[in-house]
C-alpha cells in the first residue's frame, strides 16, 4: 500500500485571488478507485491539475507515484487510431491495445479506422484503454461521462470496476455508483473523505445535514431562551443592588450578597448561552440546498405540438437512424434514447428548422415557441450583461436564476470564456428557464452539471410540468422526467 500525502496546500488563482484550498490536508491510498464529486467550479479538475504539477502553490504533495490525467489532447485526429494510442502508451504492445479495447465493448476494426471518423464515446473509450496500461500511474479521469451514451456508461463502469488506482470526476450517480470505492468529495468548507460508493456518502450526508438543521433550530431556541433569562437576571440583580439605599435601614450585607448571586447566575447563563452559540457555528458549515426553481411555460395549446413520420436525418452516407414516426403532445416529456450517432442530435435541430437532409416529414405546430438548449456550451464568450443583451433576457431573472444554481456574485464579473465547462452550461440552462415556450428542447442538459443542480432541474419539471422533448443519458435523471421514450436505431 502507497499513499498520496498532500500537506497544507493552498492555493489561489492569481488573477482574481479566489482562494480555492487553503490549508488542505489529504491522504490518498494509489490504489483506491475515487470518486471524485462537488459544485460546479468549486475546484474539482483544479485540484487535478494541481496533482499534475501544471500550478504553482503552497504546501506539499508527496506521491511515490506518477499523476496522468484524462482526457488527452489529440493532435491530429486524421492517424488511425492505433497510431494515436501508440502516441500515448509507446511502450503498449498491439495486442494490449485490442484486450483493453475489447474489455471497453469497441468493435475489432475500431483500431484500424481514423480516430476522426470515430464517435465521441468511441474516442473516450479508446483513449480510456491507452490509459490504463500506463504502468505505474495513478489515474486522474475528469468527466469521461459527457460523451458517452447509456449503453456505454454501463460498459465504462463495469470496465472501471476492475480497475485501480485512479480519481474519477463524475456527476452521474449510477456511473459512480457502479464503479467507485472511496468517495472524495468537495464540500463548502473544505474536501471531506468517505469510503463507499456515491449512494451510501449521500445517505450520510444527507442524514447529517438532517441532523445539523435539528440541532441548528434546537440550538436556536436555546439561545434566544437564555438570553432572555441572562436579561432577566441581570435586570434582577440590578433591582436587589438598588434596594440597598433609600429604603430605611437594611440590612446591605446580606442584599450585596444576594445581588452578587444573582449576577453571577446571569454570568452562568451567559457562558452557556456562548457555548451553544460556538457549537452552532461549527454547524452546517457544509449545507447543501437545491434551491427551487420557477418556469413559466405557456400551455394555451391543444393538441399535437410537433409531429414526425418516418423522420431520419441524412448525410452523405445516408440515414443516420432507421425512419422514426412519433408526437408531442401538452405536457409530454419525450426522451430521445440511442447510442452515440443514432441522430437524436440531428432529429433536434431539425425540429429548430436548422437545414438538415432528412427522410419523411417533420412538423412543428404554427405559432409554437420553443427553448432551446443545445449540447455545447464551449462556443459562449464576452459579459454577463452582453449575454443578456443578445438573448433578450430579463437581467435580474436570469442572474437570480444562476445564483439558486449556485453561483457566486463574483463569477458574474467573470467573461464566459472564463468559467467551467459547467458553469457554462448553467447558462445556457438559465437562459432557457428565463424564456416562456410551449416546448423545451434540451439537447444533453447535465453535461458537467453538477449532482445538486441536477435535483433542482428534476424538482422544477416535476413541479412545472413543462412540454420537453430532450436527450440525455443520465438515468436516474429520465427516470425521474421522462413520461415517454422514444428509442432511436442505427
Amino acid at each position: 500500500m502507497a499513499m498520496i500525502q498532500v500537506q497544507h496546500l493552498t492555493f489561489s488563482y492569481p488573477s482574481n485571488f479566489d482562494t480555492i484550498f487553503e490549508d488542505l490536508n489529504l491522504q490518498i491510498d494509489t490504489d483506491w478507485k475515487l470518486g471524485f464529486i462537488g459544485r460546479n467550479g468549486r475546484g474539482k479538475t483544479t485540484f487535478l491539475n494541481l496533482l499534475m504539477g501544471r500550478y504553482e502553490y503552497s504546501g506539499k504533495i508527496l506521491s511515490p507515484v506518477s499523476f496522468e490525467y484524462f482526457p488527452y489532447p489529440v493532435l491530429d485526429k486524421s492517424c488511425a487510431t492505433e497510431t494515436v494510442l501508440a502516441g500515448i502508451c509507446p511502450n503498449a504492445e498491439k495486442w494490449e491495445l485490442e484486450r483493453e479495447a475489447f474489455c471497453l465493448g469497441l468493435e475489432e476494426e475500431t483500431l484500424s479506422r481514423s480516430f476522426a471518423c470515430l464517435s465521441n464515446g468511441e474516442q473516450t473509450k479508446a483513449l480510456l484503454a491507452a490509459l490504463f496500461l500506463k504502468e505505474g500511474r495513478f489515474l486522474l479521469i475528469d468527466e469521461p461521462t459527457n460523451h458517452l451514451d447509456t449503453k456505454a456508461r454501463e460498459s465504462v463502469a463495469a470496465y472501471l470496476k476492475k480497475k485501480k488506482g485512479f480519481i474519477l470526476v463524475s456527476h452521474d450517480r449510477r456511473f459512480l455508483d457502479g464503479c467507485v470505492d472511496h468517495i472524495l468529495s468537495l464540500n463548502r468548507s473544505g474536501i471531506e473523505l468517505q469510503s463507499g460508493n456515491f449512494s451510501s456518502w449521500f445517505t450520510n450526508f444527507e442524514r447529517r445535514q438532517e441532523f445539523e438543521l435539528a440541532q441548528n433550530e434546537k440550538l436556536k431556541k436555546q439561545i434566544d431562551a437564555l438570553q432572555k433569562s441572562a436579561q432577566r437576571t441581570a435586570l434582577w440583580s440590578g433591582r436587589i443592588e438598588a434596594s440597598k439605599y433609600g429604603n430605611g435601614p437594611v440590612d446591605r450585607g446580606y442584599i450585596g450578597h444576594k445581588s452578587a448571586k444573582m449576577m453571577k447566575r446571569a454570568k452562568a447563563i451567559e457562558a452557556r448561552r456562548q457555548r451553544a452559540a460556538e457549537e452552532r457555528s461549527g454547524l452546517l458549515k457544509d449545507l447543501e440546498t437545491a434551491e427551487k426553481l420557477r418556469l413559466a411555460p405557456l400551455k394555451d395549446r391543444t393538441g399535437v405540438l410537433v409531429s414526425l413520420q418516418k423522420a431520419a436525418p441524412v448525410y452523405e452516407q445516408g440515414p443516420v437512424c432507421r425512419p422514426v414516426s412519433f408526437t408531442l403532445e401538452q405536457g409530454e416529456r419525450v426522451a430521445l434514447e440511442g447510442g452515440n450517432g443514432s441522430g437524436k442530435s440531428s432529429l433536434l435541430k431539425l425540429l429548430l428548422g436548422a437545414p438538415i437532409e432528412h427522410t419523411g416529414m417533420v412538423e412543428t405546430g404554427a405559432g409554437v415557441r420553443i427553448s432551446y438548449v443545445p449540447q455545447d456550451a464551449s462556443h459562449l464568450r464576452g459579459s454577463f450583461s452582453e449575454f443578456v443583451r443578445e438573448n433578450r433576457l430579463e437581467e435580474s431573472l436570469f442572474k437570480a436564476i444562476l445564483r439558486r444554481m449556485d453561483f457566486e456574485r463574483v463569477q458574474f464579473e467573470k467573461q464566459l470564456e472564463e468559467l467551467s465547462a459547467g458553469q457554462k452550461k448553467k447558462v445556457l440552462l438559465a437562459r432557457s428557464l428565463c424564456e416562456q415556450a410551449h416546448i423545451y428542447i434540451w439537447d444533453e442538459p447535465l453535461n458537467y452539471i453538477d449532482l445538486y443542480s441536477r435535483i433542482q432541474l428534476e424538482n422544477l419539471i416535476q413541479e412545472y410540468q413543462p412540454t420537453m422533448l430532450f436527450a440525455e443519458h443520465d438515468a436516474a435523471f429520465k427516470a425521474a422526467v421522462a413520461t415517454r421514450t422514444i428509442p432511436l436505431q442505427k
